[in-house]
């Protein structure tokens, strides 16, 4: 984090493995035990009695999880500066630099920041307009009390130290290279006198390993790092950051039409959209979806930790919710631009997360709940907890199944049939878990989950409706996956046959998609969580092709209204969009950004939450492509491919390129006066599939390789 202060400026920096805690297990000793009896309980209806049992028997051990930590603070002071002016501070999101620029007197000073992920290090640059204008002085602390500064050399500070006891030790540098002038040292602060230019590099480690292991050298690593970018100069730093950011950033483009809002600084967009809506300047909804891009390729890298709650931006010793990943929407929806946004590169460190929850959730599902396979409930850390914390609403055992679906959806996208064989033992293990954990209900004879929680309102129950959807989604694409991969033929007959005694969607008495098995929906909750509707988005059951199930859902996503937090606006932007009702996919957007974003456009959710901002920049991708429904052709299914299908008057001109559908396509599109006027569509497998725009369709057989392209009635040229 860039603070950008004159004289005074502060660069608060954080590494991804830093965290509380120590690699640990936090399953109960014996809470399977009581869990019949909790299920007894619920399907008698004695809610209260199951309640107080699981409160005392069957949540992890320690009941709560634990907290990513900020790393450590550079500050410098910068003197000799007068009568400073001009002042300007910017983000470039097609270079990921954070730049400061003022005047003082008559010398333009300029300020640089990036992170660069192939060198794995923090870059500032400072330069002025005349040469012998750089000084300053830099000193490195940690909100840590267990921690300490040295200086190794006259060019170089160290920062060491612990976050608890038996927990992860930690360690920065930072060094300075300049051009021209002097550099000294006084206790624990080095000092820049009349410098040409001066180029800092901070690089930071964790002694973690892995999830089971924390014996890793942090002093070693850093050094590594160091000496790797010991003979490169701020050239060949930048060169090599911009090579690679720009090669993720550069694939997608949204232009929308641009007013003469969109030069103002984004502060005083973001204040005028609260008054006035985002009418007056629709391409501040392209900067955000730019902005998202940006979060998730600077959050989300192979090799390192998943974005969490947070992205990675935690200046927080006690974060709210411990800015961990909460699995029953905020850590997924973060990974909702992922593939449509063709950043399929950025879901690694969730996939690899997942791998490491079928280890611990293997334990969980054995010790926990006395079954096959592996689950994760309502919430994990970087030590992958999986059994239910908090409180009663943590039993929530269809983590897995959503995580699972994430690697689904990747295989649809890019046809990786590598990657698929990969992922199949994760989601047979998470299907696995529910062939034995599903119990069949007294009353109805379907097989349900129980003890269980319909985020998140409500009490204990069974069955919940989102359960259900999450669990055939599991269940079908393990099947599909088996059959793909020419495996398992046995298991995935037996899996048929579970799936297919799971509850069905219900609509209640009021015409509603139910939320839960028991008909007790009220027309007045408008609650945040948009639970029962998973299966309309990011699942793709619900579709109009079973007309009563798709009318009900869109009475009850009519029902909980606008959303309250961000990532409930968030995620009511893709629902809408789902339906085909682009103006209230505008309008939710419109309330995402007056009330639950912050003047640099982070999501506010408590005082910052990133998933809004995915979310949203998934939903806005959403309202101009769709890949999620298939339809029988020749004996086979053909993906639809949706244009423009909930496009907002809003919006009547604009382009964009580079979105992603499944099935391996890649689209470009233009429109003037909301009309559809130019599409390319690149195939990259071959796999036919049917164009849909404004009540026209085109079956098209591609070839791997080729370009398609069509007008606006989706006529070839």
């Amino acid at each position: 984090m860039v603070f950008g202060g004159v004289p005074d400026e502060r660069i608060q920096f954080n590494e991804d493995t830093l965290w509380k805690g120590h690699p640990h297990d936090y399953v109960r000793a014996g809470s399977h035990e009581h869990l019949a009896e909790i299920q007894k309980l619920l399907f008698a209806g004695e809610t209260k009695q199951a309640e107080d049992i699981t409160r005392k028997t069957f949540l992890s051990d320690p009941v709560r999880q634990k907290s990513y930590q900020p790393f450590g603070d550079l500050h410098f002071h910068f003197t000799g500066l007068t009568n400073v002016t001009d002042y300007r501070r910017e983000l470039n999101l097609n270079t990921a630099i954070a730049t400061v620029t003022y005047r003082s007197g008559d010398v333009t000073c300029r300020r640089e920041a990036f992170a660069s992920y192939p060198d794995q290090v923090i870059v500032l640059h400072f330069s002025a307009s005349k040469p012998g204008q750089i000084n300053f002085s830099l000193t490195m602390d940690s909100p840590h009390t267990d921690s300490e500064t040295t200086i190794i050399t006259n060019n170089t500070l160290v920062l060491t130290g612990q976050v608890e006891t038996n927990g992860l030790r930690f360690e920065s540098r930072v060094r300075i290279v300049n051009t021209g002038g002097e550099i000294t040292t006084n206790g624990d602060a080095i000092t820049v006198k009349n410098a040409d230019d001066a180029t800092i590099i901070l690089c930071a480690a964790t002694s973690f390993k892995n999830f089971q292991d924390i014996s890793a050298d942090p002093d070693q690593k850093c050094a590594e790092v160091m000496a790797y970018v010991a003979n490169k100069n701020y050239d060949a730093l930048l060169a090599a950051h911009l090579t690679d950011y720009q090669a993720l950033f550069g694939r997608v483009k949204l232009n929308l039409r641009r007013t003469a809002h969109a030069d103002l600084p984004t502060d005083e967009r973001m204040k005028d959209v609260k008054q006035s809506g985002l009418d007056n300047d629709p391409a501040l909804a392209a900067l955000y979806f730019e902005y998202g891009r940006y979060l998730l390729i600077s959050s989300s890298r192979s090799g390192g930790q998943p974005a969490n709650l947070q992205g990675l931006w935690n200046a927080e010793l006690a974060p709210p919710w411990e800015s961990k990943w909460t699995l029953n929407i905020n850590c997924e929806m973060n990974y909702w631009p992922a593939e449509l946004c063709n950043l399929s590169e950025c879901t690694e460190p969730l996939f690899a997360m997942i791998d490491d929850l079928a280890i611990s959730g293997g334990r969980t599902a054995k010790e926990q709940y006395d079954c096959r396979g592996w689950v994760v409930d309502h919430n994990t850390d970087l030590w992958r907890g999986t059994a239910p914390i908090n409180n009663i609403d943590g039993v929530w055992p269809t983590g897995g199944a959503w995580l699972s679906y994430h690697l689904w959806e990747h295989y649809l996208f890019t046809g990786d049939k590598e990657f698929l064989a990969r992922a199949y033992p994760d989601m047979k293990g998470a299907s696995l878990f529910f062939m034995d954990y599903l119990i069949k209900d007294p009353k109805t004879g379907w097989l349900v989950t129980s003890p269980s929680f319909s985020p998140e309102q409500g009490g204990q129950c069974y069955g919940p409706t989102m359960d259900n959807q999450l669990i055939r989604a599991l269940m079908d694409n393990t099947i599909a996956a088996a059959d793909i991969l020419q495996t398992d033929k046995k298991f995935a007959s037996e899996l048929k046959k579970i799936r297919d005694q799971l509850p069905p969607n219900q609509v209640g008495k009021y015409g509603q998609l139910q939320e839960w098995l028991e008909d007790v929906d009220t027309p007045n909750n408008n609650h945040r969580h948009m639970s029962p509707l998973w299966a309309l988005y990011p699942g793709a059951d619900i579709s109009p092709a079973d007309p009563k199930i798709w009318d009900a859902a869109k009475l009850l996503l009519k029902w909980r209204g606008p959303g309250s937090t961000g990532w409930s606006y968030a995620w009511r932007i893709p629902l809408w969009a789902r339906t085909g009702d682009g103006e209230y996919s505008y309008q939710q957007l419109t309330g995402l950004f007056a009330r639950r974003t912050l003047p640099n456009m982070f999501d506010l959710c408590g005082p910052f939450q990133i998933d809004g901002n995915f979310g949203a920049t998934a939903g806005i991708a959403e309202m101009l492509l769709q890949s999620q429904w298939t339809k029988k052709q020749d004996d086979s299914d053909v993906r639809i491919i949706s244009l423009l299908p909930a496009l907002p008057k809003e919006w009547p001109t604009g382009s964009v390129k580079g979105l992603c559908a499944r099935d391996g396509f890649v689209v470009d599109m233009t429109w003037d006066k909301s009309k559809l006027t130019h599409a390319v569509i690149h195939s990259k497998l071959g796999k036919p599939c049917a164009l849909q725009y404004g009540g026209h369709e085109v079956t098209l057989k591609s070839e791997a390789g080729k370009d398609y392209v069509f007008s606006g009635d989706l006529g070839t040229q």
